[in-house]
């Protein structure tokens, strides 16, 4: 009897003994996986870190490439420009067109940009007064932008030389709540019979007083009802923006200057 309750206690410290070491082995074999897991999961987050950082250096480098290739799309429209200025240049004959002997009193430059019926209206308003008299005042329309209708109204004309400016450059306003348009617009407008007289008259004031920036022929308050006198000359410190003129030096003076919005018009 003595002799089995010894056996059973020797078989339960055995079964104890055994247990406890299959704990132990499970317990290191266990934080075994857990540091190998850990370990594979430091390697896949390095990985995934590597991945988005090589896909944002992709990312860069297709904007990289795509404003390359815009450049160099813009760069091949604005040669493609230039040839066919040039083109119609030589057509056109600029040259006779001037004249041999009569030197030109000053270019007539219409801007337009994506109004073909006031183009119309403005360059026939020009021709009506300007054909007589197109070797004093030869004839331009620069055009911003691409619309397609005032080329082709721009071109539809053998008395004028067309020329395009293209810009794809996104618009930043210079100061809160402006309107864009303000920064690629083009005025139309009608001119009187005596204009081309009028700047040929005043042309010589801009060569002989070097104080005088600019000459204009618009004026807001030039209704009947305000002016007593119609051949009097006005001097004013306000430039009216539109209908002027200006010798080509004050020009390369105030161009580098001239802001973004309210074009030379």
């Amino acid at each position: 009897m003595g002799n089995s309750f010894c056996d059973i206690r020797i078989l339960l410290v055995v079964a104890a003994a055994a247990f406890i070491f299959i704990q132990v082995r499970l317990f290191a074999t266990q934080s075994e996986y857990a540091d190998r897991l850990a370990t594979a999961v430091d390697s896949e987050n390095q990985c995934t870190s590597q991945m988005r950082l090589l896909i944002d250096q992709i990312s860069m480098q297709q904007g990289k490439i795509v404003t390359l290739e815009e450049a160099n799309k813009l760069k091949d429209e604005e040669s493609a420009q230039l040839k066919t200025l040039l083109r119609d240049l030589k057509t056109k004959n600029l040259q006779n067109l001037i004249g041999k002997h009569e030197v030109p009193v000053a270019a007539v430059v219409i801007m337009a940009c994506n109004r073909p019926d006031y183009l119309e209206r403005t360059i026939e308003s020009v021709l009506k007064y300007q054909r007589s008299i197109a070797t004093k005042f030869p004839l331009f329309v620069s055009q911003d932008g691409t619309n397609s209708d005032v080329k082709s109204k721009a071109m539809s004309y053998n008395q004028l030389t067309y020329m395009q400016h293209l810009d794809f450059e996104p618009i930043h306003t210079e100061r809160p709540g402006e309107l864009i348009a303000y920064y690629k617009i083009a005025n139309d407008m009608e001119i009187a019979p005596d204009f081309f007289d009028y700047f040929e008259a005043t042309a010589a004031l801009l060569d002989k007083d070097k104080s005088i920036m600019a000459v204009s022929s618009w004026n807001d308050n030039g209704q009947k009802q305000f002016v007593h006198d119609s051949y009097a000359l006005y001097r004013s410190d306000f430039f009216p923006g539109l209908g002027w003129m200006l010798t080509k030096t004050i020009w390369d003076e105030l161009s580098p200057k001239w802001p973004n919005a309210y074009p030379c018009v």
